[in-house]
């Protein structure tokens, strides 16, 4: 499956998952304390509260959090200026955004494979430098 990780349809994933599991609405209502109706809201929502995302990645044993974590990954701001940014004197963990998961590697390979986008394109949209997407297509290639 080809996540668009650009608009992400929470509900839709979470459907999608129980689904997969095959996972009796009974159970689900169960576990939520709610009635079908609402469990259909879930289906039906693009966005859902944390919390109740969190138990969802329980039940269904999957980290829906990852999916925001690939959209940050790819569509937040770089930063720019490190130094004004006093991450240092943060009380919030530092994450390093040029970690790229399996998954942003395949995306990304994804759409230059089927064309969709030239390496420029992606370095110009997500900053991924254009050594590193040749480095993933070499090894791509290398790999088969």
């Amino acid at each position: 499956m080809n996540l668009d990780y650009k608009n992400i349809n929470i509900g839709k994933l979470i459907k999608s998952r129980v689904d997969e599991l095959q996972l009796p609405e009974l159970r689900i209502c169960t576990y939520f304390g709610c009635e079908e109706t609402k469990i259909h809201e879930y289906y039906n929502s693009t966005s859902i509260d944390t919390n109740i995302l969190l138990k969802w990645c329980k039940l269904l044993e999957y980290d829906f959090f990852r999916i925001y974590t690939q959209h940050i990954i790819l569509y937040a701001p770089l930063l720019k200026n490190l130094e004004n940014t006093n991450l240092s004197s943060s009380k919030l963990p530092n994450f390093r955004k040029n970690i790229y998961t399996d998954e942003i590697k395949d995306f990304i390979l994804s759409l230059v494979n089927e064309k969709k986008l030239s390496c420029k394109q992606i370095t110009d949209m997500y900053g991924i430098p254009k050594t590193t997407i040749h480095r993933w297509i070499n090894k791509q290639f290398s790999d088969q």
